[in-house]
C-alpha cells in the first residue's frame, strides 16, 4: 500500500510540474504576464497551432491531476482506517485496563506545635 502511495506521489508531483510548465508556455489572449516570457516564442519553436495543442495537453494533465487527487485521498483514507496507529492502540488499552485507586495514604496529623501560625494582614 505505501509503495502505491509512494508511486502516486512522485506522479502527482511530475505531473503538477509538467501541467505548471505548460500553463507558462501558454500565450494568454490579453498578452499579460504571458508577454514577459517572449509572448509567441512558442509559436516560434513549435508551430502555429501550438496554442490549440498546449490547451488541450492543459486540459488532460489537469483530468490527470484531479484523479490523481482523488486516487491519494482514497488511499490515505484507507491506510489510516486499516492501519492500527500507535495512537488507537494507547487509547484502547487505557479504555479496557481496569480503573483502580491507589489506596487511600494516612496524611500526617498537624499538632498545634508544629503548624504554622496563621499571618494575618
Amino acid at each position: 500500500m505505501n509503495l502505491l502511495i509512494n508511486a502516486l506521489l512522485v506522479l502527482y508531483v511530475l505531473v503538477a510540474l509538467l501541467m505548471m510548465l505548460v500553463i507558462l508556455m501558454q500565450r494568454p489572449k490579453s498578452e499579460g504576464l504571458g508577454a514577459a516570457f517572449g509572448g509567441g516564442v512558442t509559436e516560434n519553436i513549435f508551430g502555429a497551432q501550438t496554442t490549440n495543442v498546449l490547451v488541450k495537453f492543459t486540459a488532460w494533465m489537469a483530468g490527470i491531476f484531479f484523479a490523481l487527487t482523488f486516487a491519494l485521498s482514497i488511499l490515505y483514507a484507507h491506510r489510516s482506517m486499516a492501519g492500527d496507529s500507535a495512537f488507537r492502540r494507547e487509547l484502547l488499552k487505557s479504555q479496557s485496563a481496569p480503573q483502580t485507586s491507589p489506596a487511600p495514604t494516612a496524611a500526617p496529623q498537624l499538632t498545634p506545635a508544629s503548624s504554622p501560625a496563621p499571618s494575618h494582614p
